[in-house]
């Protein structure tokens, strides 16, 4: 469960603020699909499969087995999706220590690249915390339409130093399928007061008691552990997402 709960900070730590907010770096003018990998200077990778189109992402983390997750601009929601269940968070409560926590005081083009054959423009951000607490800085590569391909970013809050690079690969412009940006039939809302732990981090027994079918009782596996104390395909869900 430890690489589920770093795959969150992440999540939340980067990828929200960067996505929801139009500042850095800018948002993609046009509907596209990509696959995404991520890494960190302790040697994490995140894979993930992108699909964009306007004011709405999704995010596939582990393939068929693992986590969605959808945002929704134009409903100022995020949808977390996981097995037939789904949890909806307010974009601007988790974006509330984001982007909306700092100031840009430097962001300029410096020059073009060729990324994975695509044409894009790299540029520079520097942003500092209002509050003086912490500051970010790094470089984003983007094409004409908008799809930042690249990003090479570091933060650091008091002695706590991240960096975080993630680039896009199989990246195909074109109509994406209204349906990726709705919850599927049948999908169960869960209380996200419930569902969430500490620091925002996903409660996984509450997570485990409402992918358990109702009306039974865990059973115990031949280990001893008892299979209600496991995720369905979580094995699957963690190789996926973290590309091994």
């Amino acid at each position: 469960m430890n690489a589920l709960r770093r795959a969150a900070v992440l999540i939340g730590v980067v990828l929200i603020p960067l996505t929801v907010n139009a500042g850095a770096p800018p948002d993609a003018r046009v509907d596209y699909s990509a696959d995404s990998t991520m890494e960190t200077e302790g040697g994490m990778t995140m894979q993930s499969r992108l699909y964009h189109t306007a004011n709405k992402e999704r995010m596939e983390m582990g393939g068929s087995d693992g986590m969605t997750m959808i945002i929704r601009k134009d409903k100022k929601v995020m949808w977390q999706l996981m097995g037939d269940m789904y949890m909806e968070m307010p974009l601007d409560a988790s974006n509330a220590s984001g982007m909306d926590a700092f100031d840009i005081v430097e962001q300029v083009e410096v020059g073009q690249e060729t990324i994975n054959g695509i044409k894009t423009t790299k540029s520079k951000i520097v942003a500092v915390k209002k509050d003086g607490s912490g500051k970010f800085g790094g470089f984003f590569w983007t094409t004409k339409d908008g799809i930042t391909v690249k990003m090479d970013m570091l933060s650091k809050e008091g002695d706590k130093k991240m960096r975080v690079t993630s680039e896009l690969t199989n990246l195909k412009i074109e109509k994406q399928d209204p349906a990726l940006f709705e919850i599927p039939a049948g999908y169960t809302k869960n209380d996200m007061g419930a569902m969430m732990g500490m620091g925002g981090m996903p409660n996984m027994d509450e997570m485990k008691k409402s992918t358990r079918p109702r009306g039974k009782q865990p059973r115990e596996s031949q280990s001893g552990e008892s299979l209600g104390e496991q995720i369905p395909d979580v094995n699957k869900m963690i190789k996926g997402l973290f590309g091994k």
